[in-house]
């Protein structure tokens, strides 16, 4: 009996009281223990940084193409801005200079009629003839109503004798006319002739317009006139003859 308890006695393990490890019949030592505890934990974070770097990568590709594409948008409108300010800039120029050569169309064409004025006076000198001077006038006045009739619409329009029209004509003056001379207001002496523009007027005519002569009034009836009007005394008697 005795070695039978010895035999087992060997074979039952050992326990180390402070590492909690059984030790002999087959146990796995300390060392190994927490070698093989430790290489799990390390496994897992080696997959997990993997992906975490893969994650970045691809947002600092992201990135970079956002920032890419916002220069690109930037630099458009930047481009845009300096197209648009230089067409303001263009734009007013140009009105500034229509504005400063609108007439040089105009002048232009009363440039020769400035010159035939200074001919018709030096001939005028010369000759000490104010009949030539009269006449070369006269024909001034005529090429320059026709340039500016033909070339820009400017015409001068007759009011004398026209029924007085306040939109064309300005009375400056008023004489009052007799009965024969009609029921209507009439121009009767131009002061200054007026001149439309196409189909408005730029200026009326300075006029003096004769009035119509008023009109009498009629005369109201007298009570000897009245047709028909019974007195009151002969009314009177009429009632008592009735009763």
């Amino acid at each position: 009996m005795s070695s039978k308890h010895e035999e087992t006695h060997r074979e039952a393990p050992r326990t180390d009281s402070e590492s909690g490890v059984s030790v002999g019949g087959g146990a796995v030592p300390e060392e190994q223990a927490k070698e093989s505890a430790a290489a799990t934990p390390a496994d897992a974070d080696g997959g997990s940084g993997n992906e975490a770097t893969a994650r970045v990568a691809e947002l600092e590709k992201e990135l970079a193409a956002l920032r890419e594409e916002l220069s690109s948008v930037n630099d458009k409108y930047l481009r845009k801005l300096a197209d648009d300010v230089n067409f303001r800039k263009r734009m007013a120029r140009e009105k500034e200079d229509a504005q400063r050569y609108a007439l040089s169309g105009l002048l232009g064409d009363l440039i020769p009629v400035l010159d035939d004025f200074d001919r018709a006076i030096a001939s005028a000198e010369a000759q000490r003839d104010y009949g030539v001077l009269h006449d070369g006038v006269g024909l001034i006045r005529r090429q320059l109503g026709s340039v500016l009739e033909s070339k820009y619409g400017l015409v001068r329009f007759s009011a004398l004798g026209q029924p007085f029209d306040p939109n064309r004509h300005e009375a400056v003056a008023i004489v009052q006319g007799g009965p024969e001379e009609g029921d209507e207001a009439v121009v009767a002496e131009e002061f200054l002739p007026g001149y439309g523009l196409h189909d408005r007027i730029i200026r009326t005519a300075k006029v003096r317009v004769r009035m119509p002569a008023p009109r009498e009034a009629p005369e109201a009836p007298g009570p000897s006139e009245s047709a028909g009007a019974p007195a009151s005394g002969e009314s009177g008697a009429d009632n008592k003859e009735n009763e």
